[in-house]
């Protein structure tokens, strides 16, 4: 689904990921990984092309309209009088464009998919009133409602409560048993070796990529902290050019 060719991303010129080279299987389900600072939300932005890479090449197979994105809810305003469905609603932009109508099918799909979320009884709620656990359930509803190829989630659990992660986690299995494609920025090893089945651990670089049993073992985890540790924010220019390292 995703192919990271000797991928580099930079802002100002210093390097957020340097020379990433791997694959998100078609279907596949995999958490990433690392400290703070790591790359793990560059990565995401660049699959979804709002950031251009200074260097490698990013391969997605599924057109913009079959692709989520799920930004960190810090990123996201809440001010706009936006009401409940009107929110998930959204999700049907890649079915009617702009000025599409949105058909009574859709309108379904839309009330099927506030009931999947637990938040029936909300649909003329304004956004802005829900809780942060609340508003990250309509936020899920409009990906069910979209029905996307790729979905990249950048930190869907952060500040939620036990009950709803365990929901939108349960989503999360039911999009990967249909065979799409789920990418997720995570911090919680425990919960990544419970629910994902593969990893990849950034540290600007890549430290590994596969199985998660593989990935998050010791070695990996005591090397991508020294990474973390020597990073130097006024290090030299990173050269594109410059083979990439292979991972241990």
């Amino acid at each position: 689904m995703v192919k990271l060719d000797n991928l580099t991303v930079s802002y100002r010129q210093h390097p957020a990921l340097h020379h990433i080279t791997g694959q998100f299987a078609q279907g596949s389900l995999t958490a990433v990984i690392g400290s703070n600072g790591s790359g793990k939300s560059t990565l995401l932005k660049t699959i979804m092309g709002l950031l251009r890479p200074a260097g490698g090449r990013v391969q997605v197979h599924a057109p913009r309209a079959r692709m989520a994105y799920l930004p960190q809810l810090a990123e996201i305003d809440r001010s706009f009088p936006m009401l409940v469905r009107d929110c998930v609603s959204l999700g049907c932009w890649s079915a009617v464009g702009a000025w599409g109508k949105v058909n009574a099918t859709l309108l379904d799909r839309v009330d099927a998919a506030i009931h999947a979320v637990g938040l029936e009884g909300f649909e003329q709620r304004a956004v802005g009133s829900l809780s942060s656990g609340q508003f990250q359930r309509v936020l899920f509803a409009r990906m069910l409602v979209q029905q996307a190829d790729l979905i990249l989630l950048d930190e869907p659990f952060n500040a939620m409560d036990s009950r709803t992660t365990a929901a939108l986690l349960d989503l999360i299995h039911q999009w990967h048993a249909q065979g799409q494609t789920v990418i997720a920025v995570l911090h919680d090893d425990a919960q990544v070796r419970k629910h994902f089945p593969q990893t990849l651990m950034l540290a600007r670089e890549l430290v590994a990529w596969g199985d998660t049993a593989q990935v998050l073992t010791e070695p990996h985890l005591q090397r991508a902290r020294a990474l973390a540790e020597a990073w130097d924010d006024q290090a030299e220019i990173c050269h594109t050019d410059v083979p990439p390292r292979v991972p241990a």
